[in-house]
């Protein structure tokens, strides 16, 4: 219903305001739209029932707290399995959370939500180089502009300044002997060729020296642009710039192979085909995606378009803002609607997300220079998905799930929790591409440029919003992607929940652990990063790595493969180190652990033709690249997770191939394993006990084995970011009218995901955070019977 309030406007205003009555009286032909054959938001949700698993959760008939619990009795209605675990929804929960879970997650229902649409201008509308943030009234500019109306041109080199000995400056990704566009540091072959934007991207603009030793490799001379294989029109052999591709392709022309289509957009061995660029959530159906920003059309901004202001289209909003009853407010001054309140339904925990300028998030995307980097998948010739083998393509699949949840909400005042959306995994990724990117300020660490990233955001948010003082940050939450997580977090922001892949807790290994000197962090003094540990379990989670949805073994149901077909006491396959060819050359690689084990129980000889001192028929450690690697998992009972130069993604394979984890890395924790009960599918193994590994595997009897199997097989899911492929599974239909085999095979799955995985343990934390307790009166409704509520224990 509405309650306008009493106006001073003009005809125009009235008009406008007439326009909204009629959508609202029509609203209901909006919410209500035909189903398409591939209905995602209704497959995304099928995971998060809020009805319990547990058959001894008892049905009620109050009408209000449906199967509300009884006294809440936690202890006796669920007990706990053979290692004091507490099943909910599939998954054994350590035994406080799963009982809570059980009798309270499953109970929740919907609170009233007042949702606030933005109505303010900004100056010349962004000048049509950016969008304007109508909550904020402030422009957000695309890549190579800025100023208060986006109308400041910069001048983002490729190179760095030249000298007579390296007249193109010294190397850096971006370097550039044709023509570079400023507004993103990027090579292209410029006015004047046949094909101007084909881009001339590091090698391909510069001189290949032969190489100086037999089957050596050829060098790329950075002092010498070669320009005659760049811009010649020479008919037999043309540049790069001036190659037609059907000639190409027929083999008539020679070309400079060594040139290649390395950014996103483009499309073919020349670049001649324009395609999708990847940007977060497309951009919702409600922008256009240019090269990784989303240039929103009118009306809609947000890093992904997916928030509406007052003059977006009522039936056009999205999904986590329906059904909505609407207040329009005016401005009593200027008679200017100025913002809409709309009255939502929805379930906690709420979650806000910042809309930070994009140099956190959509530029980084936007200016990258290759289109693998930091993403989960790129586009085709066809604008169909290819899924990326990028294993922190998490952190977009996460950032994408969380701004299309309907747990997403506008209202900072009742959210319960606040993301602050920062990539990482495109900072690092891109750290040093391109001189506006150097790293010459940070003594060459990408954890250091990694960390002022964070450190402005950190600025950002406590200059322009009022929620960061509400908890000092505590209800705050980051993602941290890269190889050691939150090790390099700053000081000001470790209040806060960090989502990591790597939960070090600094018990044992008190010190950067990476193998590679950029990403070290021992080196970052203590006034910017502090003194804090890379992982807290008490307010930290460890989330899993992305996996390229693989359909052959979803298909083959790998998982589930019984314990009798699995022939394998122990498997683990990855790089061992010094030892082994190709291996890698630094000692302190995964810590020494890798190598320990391969000492041990090796099955490929190592340079020296040495096997393992414990060698074993039914043991595999290897270094040798399988060509059925999955199988091979499928295929072994107890399935090695050892470290890298941080985490690896070893627990996921093992997960998703049904092979109980061995974890070997002390104080070191997992995916989940600060809410989960390991002790109830997976084994730790100290890394002191190392040699004796076969020998305690082989003294589990078999009703252990089958116990742990068993949850694994009813886990699995916990691992796949199902959430993200379904929204995109979405965005192919109704783009395309295309439900490629990915998207029919996760349709499929239904079990609880990542992101549901990640939802519940929020929804744990809001009511047992002791800290939460002096900020209970800021919220009046929590959808929770009283017994649900916090408590202090």
């Amino acid at each position: 219903m509405f309650s306008v309030q009493k106006w001073k406007c003009s005809w125009s205003m009235v008009a406008t305001v007439a326009s909204i009555i009629v959508l609202v009286s029509v609203v209901h032909l909006f919410l209500f739209p035909v189903v398409p054959s591939l209905d995602y938001f209704s497959a995304r949700q099928v995971q998060y029932k809020c009805v319990p698993i547990n058959s001894s959760l008892e049905q009620s008939t109050d009408p209000v707290w449906e199967n509300k619990p009884q006294g809440l009795n936690l202890d006796h209605r669920f007990p706990t399995d053979l290692h004091n675990g507490v099943v909910y929804r599939n998954a054994p929960w350590k035994a406080e959370i799963g009982r809570w879970l059980s009798g309270c997650d499953a109970t929740a229902t919907e609170v009233n939500i007042v949702e606030t649409l933005g109505g303010r201008r900004c100056k010349s509308d962004c000048g049509g180089q950016g969008v304007c943030n109508h909550e904020l009234g402030q422009c957000r500019c695309c890549h190579g502009f800025s100023g208060e109306a986006c109308s400041e041109r910069l001048n983002l080199s490729c190179n760095y300044p030249g000298t007579p000995e390296l007249p193109y400056g010294r190397w850096v990704v971006s370097i550039c002997s044709a023509h570079c566009d400023t507004t993103r540091a990027m090579c292209f072959c410029g006015e004047g060729t046949k094909y101007p934007n084909r881009p001339v991207a590091e090698a391909c603009g510069f001189q290949m020296n032969l190489p100086s030793e037999p089957e050596g490799a050829k060098m790329t001379d950075w002092a010498k642009a070669d320009l005659d294989n760049i811009f010649t029109t020479n008919g037999s052999k043309p540049g790069w710039c001036n190659v037609d591709p059907a000639a190409a392709y027929d083999s008539k022309v020679l070309f400079k192979e060594i040139c290649d289509c390395k950014y996103d957009g483009l499309w073919g061995r020349f670049c001649e085909v324009p395609v999708e660029s990847v940007c977060i959530n497309q951009c919702s159906g409600n922008g256009h995606c240019r090269g990784g920003f989303c240039q929103c059309y009118n009306g809609w901004y947000g890093t992904d378009c997916s928030i509406p202001s007052v003059v977006s289209p009522i039936g056009e909003w999205p999904k986590w803002l329906k059904p909505a009853h609407l207040d329009i407010p005016s401005n009593e001054v200027t008679g200017r609607l100025v913002n809409l309140n709309a009255a939502v339904e929805k379930k906690r925990p709420l979650i806000y997300v910042y809309d930070l300028p994009p140099e956190f998030n959509s530029l980084l995307l936007e200016g990258r220079h290759f289109k693998f980097e930091c993403v989960n998948r790129i586009y085709d010739e066809r604008n169909a998905t290819l899924w990326t083998e990028q294993l922190y393509g998490s952190q977009m699949a996460m950032y994408e799930s969380i701004l299309a949840s309907p747990h997403r909400t506008l209202n900072g005042e009742e959210a319960d929790f606040f993301f602050v959306p920062v990539l990482d995994a495109c900072i690092i990724t891109r750290a040093d591409d391109a001189p506006h990117l150097s790293l010459e300020n940070h003594t060459g660490l990408r954890s250091s440029l990694t960390l002022e990233f964070y450190k402005k955001a950190y600025e950002h948010i406590i200059e322009k919003y009022p929620y960061w003082n509400h908890s000092a940050g505590k209800d705050h939450i980051w993602s941290f992607s890269w190889d050691e997580g939150a090790c390099y977090a700053p000081k000001e922001i470790w209040n806060s929940m960090m989502l990591v892949h790597w939960g070090n807790t600094n018990s044992k290994h008190n010190h950067s652990t990476t193998a590679y000197w950029a990403d070290n962090w021992d080196k970052i003094p203590s006034d910017r990063r502090g003194n804090h540990s890379c992982f807290d379990p008490a307010k930290d989670l460890v989330l899993p790595a992305w996996k390229r949805p693989d359909v052959t073994s979803l298909s083959a149901t790998l998982w589930s493969r019984p314990r009798e077909n699995r022939k394998t006491l122990f498997y683990f396959n990855g790089n061992l180190g010094p030892a082994y060819t190709s291996g890698r050359p630094e000692a302190t690689y995964s810590m020494g652990i890798r190598q320990k084990l391969a000492d041990e129980f090796g099955s490929t000889p190592n340079k020296e033709g040495k096997l393992g001192k414990q060698y074993a028929e039914d043991v595999v450690v290897t270094p040798l690249r399988s060509e059925n690697y999955h199988e091979d998992i499928a295929n072994s009972t107890f399935c090695g997770v050892l470290p890298g130069d941080g985490w690896s993604g070893r627990i996921e394979d093992s997960i998703l191939q049904g092979c109980i984890p061995v974890v070997i890395q002390d104080g070191i924790f997992l995916p989940y394993e600060n809410m989960l009960n390991y002790e109830s599918f997976a084994v730790r193994i100290l890394e002191d006990e190392i040699p004796n590994l076969i020998k305690i595997l082989r003294n589990i009897n078999e009703t252990e084995i089958e116990f742990k199997l068993t949850n694994v097989q009813k886990i699995w899911q916990r691992f796949l970011y199902r959430d993200s492929i379904l929204l995109e599974a979405e965005r192919q239909q109704t783009g395309f009218n295309r439900v490629e085999d990915w998207a029919v095979e996760f349709l499929q799955q239904s079990d609880d995901d990542v992101f549901t995985t990640f939802l519940q343990v929020l929804h744990y934390k809001l009511h047992n955070d002791p800290w939460r307790l002096e900020l209970a009166h800021l919220k009046k409704d929590y959808g929770l019977p009283p017994e649900c509520l916090i408590r202090i224990k």
